[in-house]
Parts: C-alpha cells; structure tokens; sequence
C-alpha cells in the first residue's frame, strides 16, 4: 500500500476540494447578486428621473403651444 491512499484519506481529500469550489461558485453568485440589486436600484432611479424629465418636457410643449398660439392672436 506504499504510494496508495487509503480510499477513506481520498474521500475526505475530495470533499475538501469540492468545498472549495463550492465556496468559490457561492462568492460568485453572491457578487453577481449585489451587482444586480445595485444595477435594478440605478435602473430605478433613472426610470424616476425618465419620468419626471418627460412630465418637464410636456409642460414645456405646451407653454410653448400657449406662446405661439398668443403670438399668432396678437
């Protein structure tokens, strides 16, 4: 048995290797996670500002209908 592992030793050894990239693969998603929530939070905000942008926009449209049309009157 010189140079074999004892099947039990190559087990545990296994085992301890598949932790690790067990916990490799877990600090991953776990960092894709944050990224995520941190890119929908951004997303977020920007469809608020999106939003309110556009409601400034129809406001200036329409005192611009209103200057034009008194322009035109005058």
């Amino acid at each position: 048995m010189a140079g074999q592992k004892d099947p039990v030793q190559w087990e545990i050894h296994q085992d301890w290797a598949n932790r690790g990239y067990i916990a490799v693969i877990t600090s991953s998603i776990k960092k894709i996670v944050d990224f995520l929530n941190s890119f929908d939070r951004s997303c977020s905000r920007l469809a608020k500002l999106n939003k309110k942008l556009t409601a400034l926009e129809w406001r200036i449209e329409y005192i611009e209908a209103q200057v034009t049309k008194g322009e035109t009157l005058t």
